[in-house]
């Protein structure tokens, strides 16, 4: 439900060469290829949206900003990788530079599963809006994989590379390969993606405080890491390590030795003690002896191991600040968040700033393929997952305005499966949110309402959650929650709205979005599923307001009444700021509303109807809705003296129906109702003003 955001609108900017959205097709020539043309397709400028992360973390350390990032590895299961995601996105709020996903040999890494490692840090750049870096081990790899992989990589917008030999699954020892076809080494695959791509990644690589396990000498792996960064690595970051000293030695012998590119320190916070070991025999490290002396009393206390971690990370990474020379930290976090959490808050990193400056209404991707998309229909602003999802194939996305409505080519949605469009919670909790059973549509209705107004259900639990809204209510609803609390007890069920705005600051802790010093608007807006009754009279109502324009549409499409151009989209929010053309975010378009309507729609049966066994009353009751009701969308153009008018419409609408009813007006008349209000424009007639059509003609 997009209670939980504030929709975007765009009015007509004077901004030509909007882009359109188009499908993207394949180019053989932006693939990696062994060839004497190096691939360049992303440009090195340091563009605010675009910038490379190896430039951001340049940025960061020349203002001595101290800063974190974060390791995950990819989950074994569906349900694992839906869990992962979530909590990509919960510690996302704590403002990491970026994380980076592990490459799983054994798990199908390059693949298409909801597990693979590139599927994963896909799903974080676009789902999540994570800057995210991508492992890649070399070993046992063909270059005909390799090249396969990188080339995926790129096409998903994946930037950034963490390149690594591996080690070979199993108790196999590594043997140098003799064949031309394979890789032997992570300099061989630092060369090989610089040659074969450019500057198009950024490129990572390991560095080993104590050494690497099977170098000669600590010397000769710190000359192998130059090497490394010699042929194109950007940055290196450590494996993990138990003493301050130790890592602030190995910077100083690289530093020594020529080694000039940013080295971030690795740091795995000690979580229990099997782990510990498990980890440290994989790393082939020792653990230092006052640190054994600690944890060996306690290691079947785990609440007290965690402790000990917590304590002597942050011990460790105060000592690391104290030194100046570091100013980034990377967190293994083992695919856990609370001790993660806590270090990063007691060392002052974890940024959970409720109110922090929003680029736009609408919630961004860190894809650098989208970085000039500015502009999106409201309908999906509960869901930009879907949204993203459904755009991905697209060439351009639009910048500046909306353009022409003619063909969005929005992709399907019908993989509701999908692990990164999966609802958060499990069967059994929305049945619990939902209704165990539905007895009416009364029942149905009532679920909106504690979604809104915070309270339990008749079951005792909280609604946190719905169908067309996987996250809890956004601020901005708040100015109009009392009001959606009343009509969506009364059958009118809201999933998305915004009450209009004319003039806020830019930095407005509820609406604000954008640069300081702007000022931002919107038209208030309110989308629902209504009864065929409530909608007849709604369509009736509607004649003395010529100031809202609607959309009225059934679940087949076969009702489809609006008065506005059908090719022309509707600002309804936009923004001005210094030193820059009007910003118009979002709109609410005709041609992509009847996209979204089967989407809506389909939440019905796929999200909710689901959760209950097939033939049974609930499912009925949720089929019936999905058949007999209405989606309806409503936009008050006067923002300047809106004062809640659509909610006046909507009070209207009620008493007109109730008015019906004691005139006893029947089923058929409801039909000649809707079909005589099939508004037709009057194309030779100048479009009004807040692009409402001048002549609409009742027939």
């Amino acid at each position: 439900m997009n209670q939980s955001h504030p929709p975007t609108g765009t009015m007509s900017s004077a901004v030509n060469g909007s882009a359109r959205p188009k499908k993207r097709h394949s180019d053989s020539s932006s693939s990696g290829s062994e060839s004497s043309t190096t691939p360049l397709s992303v440009s090195r400028s340091p563009s605010p949206s675009n910038t490379p992360l190896i430039d951001r973390i340049a940025q960061r350390i020349a203002c001595k900003d101290k800063w974190f990032s974060l390791e995950f590895f990819p989950p074994r299961t569906a349900n694992g990788a839906v869990n992962l995601l979530a909590r990509l996105e919960r510690m996302h709020v704590g403002g990491p530079l970026f994380c980076d996903i592990t490459w799983h040999p054994a798990g199908n890494p390059g693949g298409e599963t909801e597990t693979s490692s590139i599927t994963i840090a896909t799903s974080a750049i676009n789902y999540c809006g994570i800057e995210t870096m991508l492992h890649m081990t070399c070993v046992n790899q063909t270059r005909i994989d390799i090249t396969k992989y990188l080339n995926r990589a790129k096409d998903c917008g994946i930037r950034n590379i963490l390149a690594l030999r591996g080690d070979v699954p199993g108790d196999l020892e590594w043997q140098k390969s003799d064949s031309e076809d394979t890789f032997n080494y992570a300099l061989d695959l630092v060369r090989y993606i610089k040659k074969m791509f450019g500057d198009h990644f950024s490129i990572c690589v390991a560095g080993y405080p104590g050494g690497h396990p099977e170098a000669e000498s600590y010397e000769e792996d710190l000359k192998y890491l130059k090497r490394k960064v010699d042929a194109g690595a950007d940055f290196i970051i450590t494996q993990l390590f138990f003493k301050a000293k130790e890592f602030l030695q190995f910077y100083k012998d690289c530093r020594a030795i020529g080694i000039t590119v940013p080295i971030i320190p690795g740091v795995m916070p000690i979580q229990g003690y099997s782990s510990l070991r498990n980890l440290v025999k994989l790393s082939k490290l020792d653990i230092p002896e006052d640190i054994l002396k600690v944890i060996e009393p306690i290691k079947d206390n785990d609440a007290a191991i965690r402790n000990y971690g917590i304590h002597q990370a942050v011990t460790m990474c105060k000592e690391m600040f104290d030194s100046g020379d570091v100013h980034g930290l990377h967190i293994y976090t083992l695919n856990r968040e609370v001790a993660t959490i806590e270090i990063l808050k007691r060392l002052g990193l974890w940024n959970e700033d409720p109110i922090r400056p929003r680029p736009l209404p609408w919630k961004t991707t860190a894809n650098h393929m989208r970085t000039k998309e500015d502009v999106r229909p409201i309908f999906w602003a509960a869901r930009p997952k879907s949204y993203i999802h459904r755009t991905k194939d697209w060439d351009d996305f639009p910048n500046g305005r909306w353009g022409d409505s003619s063909s969005p080519a929005f992709g399907d949605l019908k993989d509701y499966h999908l692990f990164y469009l999966k609802s958060k919670s499990s069967k059994e909790e929305l049945q619990q949110m939902w209704g165990e059973e539905l007895a009416c549509e009364e029942d149905v209705f009532e679920v909106f309402k504690c979604y809104l107004d915070g309270e339990p259900n008749r079951y005792g639990h909280k609604v946190k959650r719905m169908p067309w809204n996987d996250d809890e209510l956004a601020s901005e609803t708040s100015r109009l929650r009392d009001r959606l609390i009343s009509i969506n007890k009364r059958g009118i069920l809201t999933i998305n709205s915004q009450p209009a705005v004319n003039g806020a600051p830019s930095t407005d802790p509820v609406v604000g979005w954008g640069a300081p010093n702007g000022y931002v608007y919107q038209k208030a807006y309110l989308e629902f599923f209504t009864s065929r009754e409530n909608a007849a009279a709604l369509l009736d109502v509607l004649r003395d307001y010529p100031s809202v324009t609607y959309h009225v549409v059934n679940h087949n499409g076969k009702e489809d009444i609006t008065n506005t151009d059908r090719q022309q989209p509707i600002a309804v929010t936009w923004g001005a700021f210094p030193g820059a053309e009007i910003i118009q975010p979002t709109v609410v378009d005709p041609i992509s509303f009847m996209v979204w309507k089967d989407e809506a729609f389909g939440l019905w049966k796929h999200q909710w109807g689901h959760i209950y066994s097939e033939g049974s009353p609930s499912r009925q009751i949720i089929n019936h809705i999905h058949d007999t009701f209405y989606l309806v969308n409503l936009v008050n153009n006067d923002y300047v003296q809106d004062d809640y008018r659509l909610f006046e419409v909507l009070e209207k609408m009620l008493a007109r129906k109730e008015e019906r009813r004691r005139e006893e007006i029947e089923g058929p008349d409801l039909d000649e109702e809707i079909c005589s209000k099939k508004l037709k424009i009057d194309s030779q007639s100048a479009a009004s003003t807040e692009g409402i059509p001048s002549s609409v003609v009742i027939p």
